[in-house]
């Protein structure tokens, strides 16, 4: 493998330049979750210049390609390692004053998404150059919105995404803006959490602002569920179960400096690790929402939108890294298939540090050359490991 280790990092040396300005593109040109048509369009003539033949439109705004290489097992029996990038952006106005800055207004590729993309191009290209190395098959996934629900991961699927071919393992990765260039993370076992957005509508009744005792108001009852839900986590998770409860927003129906709404809307999230506890703080979350409402004369309705499982990394493929709150539709891919989720690290050393999600986050490009080695190179090793293990 040593030979094949040289040869990929002079491949991506030398496409070096070329990825960066992929990237640049995408990030000049983003395209909001299920809107990706411009994105999709752009990837898959990448594709087709390193003379595969991507499928598009595949769960509406995804792409995937194949990659079949010239070496067989004995068996005849292809092995199949899946390779996957996000590609959405998100509604965010951008504040880096790059000169390849966002020209869409109030829309960013503020998750690294462009990063990931361009990052598994690069991979791409470097792994037709190096098909007689390729012990089976590759299968190459750009999947849409990831940042909005029910998740391109789900919609691809069933939209047939592995109809012809059921990859026996998937890999992908996200970009970290806390670890510096250079540093690669990955952890064995559960690693992201589950995710669910919750979505409460407390009813009271409203009325003038200086007649309180004729109004039941559900700005206080909902301050009274959010103060009440804390002990969802501090007095009902155990102290190994990593849980979060957050309330993001909270708004009223018709309130003003006088006026006593008759609704006030909230909105937040769940996450967690275990699938039971994760369905134990529905309950808990619906049991005191509505209780502490009935205890002051209101009403409230909960609404949960069941989201992203856990990402759960395959012991054989992972080494370690730390748990993280945050949440992945790679989760779905992982139901069915064994894979690693891991992390590269973009933050150039001795420069502000900006995390996800947040207007002015920066990638160190360097991180593109690396990323599309690495990405290449487990591929390459995935398919060396399954013959070697099938030999003994």
């Amino acid at each position: 493998m040593e030979n094949i280790i040289e040869k990929i990092k002079q491949l991506a040396h030398a496409q070096r330049e070329e990825v960066i300005e992929w990237r640049r593109w995408m990030h000049r040109h983003p395209d909001l979750s299920q809107e990706e048509y411009g994105t999709m369009a752009f990837v898959a003539e990448r594709l087709r210049e390193m003379g595969l033949e991507p499928k598009t439109g595949i769960g509406k705004t995804g792409v995937m390609a194949m990659l079949n290489g010239e070496l067989e097992e004995e068996s005849g029996k292809s092995y199949c390692v899946a390779l996957r990038s996000d590609y959405d952006a998100l509604p965010i106005t951008e504040c880096t004053g790059l000169p390849f800055a966002s020209e869409k207004p109030g829309v960013m590729h503020a998750c690294g998404h462009d990063m990931h993309t361009c990052s598994l191009l690069g991979a791409a290209k470097i792994l037709v150059q190096l098909r007689e190395h390729l012990r089976g098959s590759i299968m190459f996934i750009f999947e849409p919105s990831e940042e909005k629900y029910p998740g391109g991961a789900r919609m691809m699927m069933e939209d047939g995404l592995f109809a012809d071919v059921m990859p026996n393992e998937i890999y992908s990765f996200h970009c970290l803006p806390e670890m510096d260039f250079g540093r690669v993370g990955m952890k064995k076992g559960k690693y992201m959490a589950s995710t669910d957005e919750l979505y409460w509508t407390v009813k009271g009744r409203g009325g003038h602002g200086a007649t309180p005792h004729l109004n039941v108001d559900p700005i206080v009852v909902a301050s009274h569920i959010v103060v009440a839900l804390q002990q969802v986590v501090s007095r009902n998770a155990a102290p190994m179960s990593p849980t979060v409860l957050t309330i993001g927003k909270i708004e009223d129906v018709g309130g003003r400096t006088n006026i006593t709404p008759e609704v006030v809307k909230m909105e937040g999230i769940i996450r967690s690790f275990d699938p039971e506890w994760r369905l134990r703080t529905h309950e808990l979350i619906r049991k005191i929402s509505t209780g502490v409402a009935e205890a002051m004369g209101a009403e409230c309705d909960l609404f949960v939108d069941e989201g992203y499982p856990p990402v759960i990394n395959d012991d054989d493929c992972t080494e370690w890294l730390d748990l993280r709150m945050t949440a992945e539709d790679f989760a779905f891919y992982q139901q069915k298939i064994p894979g690693c989720y891991f992390r590269i690290g973009i933050h150039e050393p001795g420069t502000p540090f900006s995390n996800l999600h947040r207007p002015n986050l920066v990638v160190d490009e360097r991180s593109l050359e690396l990323a599309s080695g690495l990405i290449a190179y487990n591929a390459i090793k995935a398919l060396e490991n399954r013959i070697k293990q099938n030999q003994t």
